[in-house]
């Protein structure tokens, strides 16, 4: 396969826009629609089973090696007993995950890059041998195609007006304020950002936080405390559940995106009240986010409104990965399913993905921001927001709300729905909405993630591999997310090059149900593997390369569930 390099360091970091075919023009979802619900296709159960005793394998022979290990080689494990006095500093479960599971695959995790990470990245070369104990840089670098960055809308630049803004504001403000937002860290230029954000997620007020995990960790425990009841969907992010638990407040989940579900769970939590003294809730506050980094999937926002508005209780919406990434004016599921924000009680985003920068935010009515200034620990003891963040988060606004960011969000929306469209139809299973920007391919076996990330980095193509205990251990994955610094010519190599190690890794399992593949469109297989294959393609129908190619820009203009 050809490998095309960008012409410059422009290039690298954006592409250059090929045609007005090449953007999808998002319209607000009809809040009386009902909301689409995601088919998620299940692999044969054989791989569900070898995945399991895979693991299963790894640990037993991980524990007669250790089981030997501490005999022979004592030494050895030395960290793991009482040394004068002193206890292990961690268990032996977790020195045994790393040690005998992640170590083996690990070289595909925290790879050193340098460089902007925008359309393309610079990842160094590096070699072990010691099985991944050490490693050392070789003094090479690969130029790969950048599909693991959450640079959205390609703020991800070292040569723009963004960049410029930021350069002209470290010479005038410097780089921090050394201080917290209570001290001398409310600048003029907080203040301004603070009043872009509110006006730009349609609320009145914002308070700006200089981590985005933070900002729910600090901002929950503000909400609720003991006598409320948090109801959190259970995909919920590591923040949302972190700051849930220090607010001391009854958590219970529900299941993902179920809204019938949900009900229950207000009906029940209304109905019976607290469960030892029988006494009504403080209050009830659903946590939501809207679109979860691990599925790809958006909230069904409609369907929790008119739940939260029929019971009285109040949302939370975490909106790290859809601010900015989705609905016709990116202002995320509110603007995508044409919700009114004032219909949602907070607001929360972050900086890091659609904007190029760091921290995160919340957003609401007067009386909760003027609230959270004076209880929210992050305002009172973490850095304030450093001048070159807000000015480029300032400038990214500015973008975003004019003609550039129209564009943007139009190639973003035609890249997503491309991509997502083009995999589905070569065999493979895809979570979340054809909208969505990130985009799981489900790999299941764990040892398979690796040869996944080797195989496409050979291609020059980033990717980030997940599995656990960041997902269920049989739902291992590699996550794409798309930018709209990527033209159409990427994302056909990006198809081209999971066609391939698809192939080789036997991961194009889908049943057939997503991507509208027809049998006119079966791939022709020879030789072993069509007395074992082409049976099963009658239920599971898969599209040539070329055909996704063809078909692909004319069919994302269609509606794709």
């Amino acid at each position: 396969m050809t490998i095309s390099k960008p012409r410059d360091d422009g290039e690298a970091e954006y592409g250059h826009h090929g045609s007005q075919a090449h953007e999808f023009v998002c319209k607000p979802h009809p809040e009386n629609v009902v909301f689409p619900v995601t088919r998620m296709d299940a692999p044969p159960f054989y791989i569900i089973l070898t995945t399991y005793l895979g693991v299963l394998i790894l640990i037993v022979f991980g524990r007669i090696r250790d089981f030997f290990g501490r005999r022979f080689k004592a030494n050895e494990y030395l960290h793991l007993q009482v040394q004068n006095g002193y206890a292990p500093l961690y268990s032996d479960y977790d020195d045994f995950f790393t040690r005998r599971l992640k170590l083996r695959i690990d070289d595909c995790f925290a790879r050193p890059c340098r460089g902007v990470p925008g359309r393309y990245l610079s990842v160094l070369e590096r070699t072990s041998d010691d099985f991944n104990k050490h490693y050392r840089l070789t003094g090479k670098t690969v130029q790969a195609l950048n599909m693991a960055s959450y640079n959205y809308l390609g703020f991800a630049r070292s040569n723009d007006r963004c960049s410029d803004a930021v350069e002209k504001v470290i010479r005038s403000h410097g780089l921090s304020y050394a201080s917290s937002q209570t001290c001398v860290g409310t600048s003029d230029l907080l203040v301004q950002v603070e009043t872009q954000i509110a006006a730009f997620v349609g609320k009145e007020a914002a308070l700006l936080c200089s981590m985005g995990f933070q900002t729910n960790c600090s901002t929950l425990p503000c909400l609720a405390a003991e006598e409320c009841l948090i109801l959190s969907d259970e995909l919920n992010h590591a923040s949302l559940r972190m700051g849930a638990r220090i607010s001391g407040a009854t958590i219970r989940s529900f299941r993902h995106n179920d809204m019938n579900d949900l009900e229950r769970s207000l009906r029940r939590a209304i109905s019976g009240g607290q469960p030892d003294s029988v006494k009504p809730w403080k209050k009830i506050l659903v946590v939501v986010e809207g679109i979860y980094s691990m599925e790809g999937t958006m909230c069904n926002l409609p369907g929790i409104v008119a739940l939260k508005e029929k019971y009285k209780c109040y949302l939370f919406v975490d909106e790290a990965h859809s601010i900015g990434a989705i609905g016709p004016r990116g202002r995320g599921v509110c603007d995508f399913f044409g919700i009114c924000p004032s219909r949602v009680d907070v607001l929360m985003g972050t900086f890091s993905k659609s904007f190029g920068a760091v921290g995160g935010y919340i957003a609401g009515d007067i009386g909760l921001i003027s609230k959270l200034r004076l209880s929210s620990p992050d305002t009172y003891f973490g850095e304030a927001p450093s001048p070159p963040i807000l000015k480029q988060i300032s400038s990214a606004l500015n973008v975003m709300t004019g003609p550039e960011g129209e564009q943007r969000l139009r190639r973003l929306a035609f890249n997503s729905r491309y991509l997502r469209l083009g995999l589905k139809r070569l065999g493979f299973i895809i979570y979340g909405q054809d909208d969505s920007p990130v985009v799981p391919l489900l790999i299941y076996n764990t040892a398979k993630i690796a040869a996944f990330s080797r195989e496409m980095l050979k291609r020059n193509i980033a990717t980030v591999v997940v599995a656990f205990p960041a997902t269920p251990m049989e739902s291992a994955r590699a996550r794409l997310c798309l930018s709209a610094a990527h033209t159409k010519d990427d994302l056909d190599r990006v198809l081209r090059a999971c066609d391939e190690v698809g192939d080789l890794l036997l991961l194009k399992l889908s049943s057939g149900i997503g991507g509208g593949a027809s049998l006119t469109n079966l791939d022709t297989r020879t030789g072993f593997w069509k007395r074992f294959v082409v049976r099963e393609d009658k239920r599971r129908p898969r599209w040539r390369l070329e055909d996704v190619l063809e078909r692909g820009v004319s069919d994302v203009q269609l509606p794709l569930t």
